[in-house]
């Protein structure tokens, strides 16, 4: 065992590309560091519907250049087999260590198969690559990116020519041509020395402005021409690649300009000032904060590193430090009302996890409602799709531009509503209140537990189906679903839905990272303003009622 294990590694190192992965493979195997090599060769790196994530570093189960063309091969052959021999791949990357390395190698490998690649031209948000693949009438795209994930983590998202992202079958095919390629040697691909860091590449194209350009005239559509734009915002871009295209999409608005949280503006792959860079963590935001108790503006918005997701903190004299995060089912609901007073029409949709509030506000204004499984590769499918969002900081506001959440225009069209309501007197937080009026008050909250061995999330899913809860909080459970077995709306996927009176609850793996993810809702009539902060105060408990007794059940 301990022989085939070292052979394998030292086939994997003769054929390493990446000179940084190979001195750290061969000083694994001279040292014999059985463990760091089992776990580096225990399997492979699992392509689904969310493409590849993983920790960066040498072998099969790491985020490697081995690894991407790989997986571009796999794409390639996959994409050939569908009729595009000569079809089109645009491909995209954030500021991650690695990003423009992979691009380049996927760049490389897609004109080694005889298709067409464009790179974009530098580091970039993902909706912009989503949007430049219908602009450019791409058969598919590819964002290399690890979004909100560690530094040490990188991914790889694929995107077919519709603009979104990629769904069963197409995941398994994928994987399984994956899986069918060979030694690298056998993988055409010419000479990449240069790439997205070049003028140009060995046979494939690098794009100039002009798709940017084109994504940001785009944004026009996303306001109202005649609307206000006096909001003043602080902006973070949480070290990623937001800033350059968010501060002109608001300059091209006619908004303020941003005051930028200057410790996390430029794109820096270590994100030194953040424990997680993903503005829902703990102390994320403590700079953003700081930085808007000295200007006084009048909303925060911060996007995630790959600018696809996008949070929002208003000034609140109730909270810790006068300033308090929305969560992301508050501004999907402040986006949807929002849209509904400007004359919207078509379908809203939200994944499960979210609050069914946005279903009770599409009612009330006679617009379709859909829910979906989690992921905007669900939801961007909807059929007559107007705006979709999904509670983790995710809103699609533009579905005929981008096919996909987009921090950008969402941060556009969330500084238009706080302009509306800032020239009436008014806030988001007012709005809030007028939807819990109307619509009762729907509360969520969210238990997020992050592990090192992903036995424990299966052992409490496991626990779940066997001995499933028939109370929360008090509560009594009225129904239990096991979404492994589907429903007569959704396709199966691994997570259970608990219906309770006033309250409901789901429990799903994460799909991008090694977390057991719990989305909770308590609904609350209302018949007065005076009543609010009573009910608020109720829902804060049972929510956190709710969190033990499921935590309990869990065994987490």
């Amino acid at each position: 065992m301990q022989q085939d294990l070292i052979t394998q590694a030292r086939t994997w190192l003769a054929e390493d590309p990446d000179p940084e992965t190979r001195a750290e493979l061969a000083g694994l195997i001279e040292a014999e560091d059985l463990p760091a090599l089992t776990d580096r060769f225990a399997g492979t790196l699992q392509f689904g519907t969310a493409g590849l994530r993983g920790e960066m570093g040498a072998g099969p189960m790491r985020m490697n250049r081995s690894v991407v063309i790989r997986a571009a091969a796999g794409l390639a052959a996959y994409l050939k087999a569908q009729g595009n021999a000569d079809g089109l791949v645009v491909i995209g990357y954030d500021a991650r260590y690695k990003s423009a390395d992979f691009a380049r190698d996927t760049a490389a490998v897609m004109t080694g198969a005889g298709l067409r690649a464009a790179v974009l031209p530098r580091p970039l948000p993902t909706p912009v690559l989503a949007y430049a693949i219908r602009h450019l009438g791409a058969v598919a795209g590819v964002e290399v990116t690890a979004s909100h994930n560690p530094p040490r983590d990188n991914g790889y998202k694929v995107y077919l020519g519709d603009g979104s992202q990629i769904v069963p079958p197409a995941d398994v095919e994928i994987a399984t041509e994956i899986a069918a390629v060979g030694p690298l040697a056998g993988v055409p691909r010419p000479d990449s020395d240069s790439g997205p860091d070049s003028d140009s590449g060995p046979g494939w194209e690098i794009l100039g402005d002009e798709v940017l350009a084109a994504y940001l005239a785009r944004t026009d559509a996303v306001l109202d021409p005649g609307s206000p734009r006096t909001a003043r915002t602080v902006y973070t871009a949480m070290h990623g690649v937001g800033t350059s295209v968010l501060t002109a999409a608001f300059a091209r608005a006619g908004f303020p300009e941003p005051v930028l949280v200057a410790e996390q503006a430029d794109p820096d792959p270590a994100f030194p000032t953040v424990a997680f860079p993903n503005p829902e963590e703990p102390g994320a935001m403590d700079l953003a904060f700081a930085t808007a108790r000295r200007s006084n503006p009048d909303l925060i918005i911060a996007n995630d590193p790959d600018a696809d997701r996008c949070a929002v903190a208003v000034p609140d004299a109730s909270a810790d430090g006068d300033w308090r995060m929305l969560r992301g089912d508050e501004v999907g609901a402040l986006l949807a009302a929002h849209l509904v007073d400007r004359g919207a029409t078509g379908v809203f949709a939200e994944s499960i996890v979210s609050s069914s509030l946005l279903g009770r506000i599409a009612d009330r204004a006679g617009l379709g409602h859909e829910e979906t499984l989690t992921g905007f590769k669900w939801i961007a499918r909807v059929e007559g799709l107007r705006y979709g969002y999904e509670e983790a900081l995710g809103y699609c506001v533009d579905p005929d531009g981008v096919r996909d959440k987009d921090g950008i225009t969402a941060a556009l069209l969330i500084a238009e509503l706080a302009s509306v309501l800032k020239e009436k007197g008014r806030t988001l937080l007012d709005l809030l209140d007028d939807l819990a009026l109307a619509h009762g008050l729907h509360a969520t909250d969210q238990l997020s537990v992050r592990v090192e061995d992903l036995t424990v999330i299966a052992d409490a899913m496991r626990r779940l189906r066997e001995t499933p809860p028939t109370t929360l909080a008090g509560l009594p459970v009225t129904a239990a679903e096991d979404l492994s077995q589907g429903t007569a709306a959704l396709p199966p996927t691994d997570g259970l839905r608990y219906h309770l009176t006033g309250a409901r609850v789901i429990v799903r793996p994460s799909g991008t990272e090694p977390k057991l993810k719990c989305y909770l809702e308590v609904v609350l009539p209302v018949d007065s303003a005076p009543e609010l902060p009573t009910a608020r105060a109720k829902a804060t408990e049972l929510l956190a009622d709710i969190k033990r007794d499921l935590s309990t059940a869990a065994g987490i």
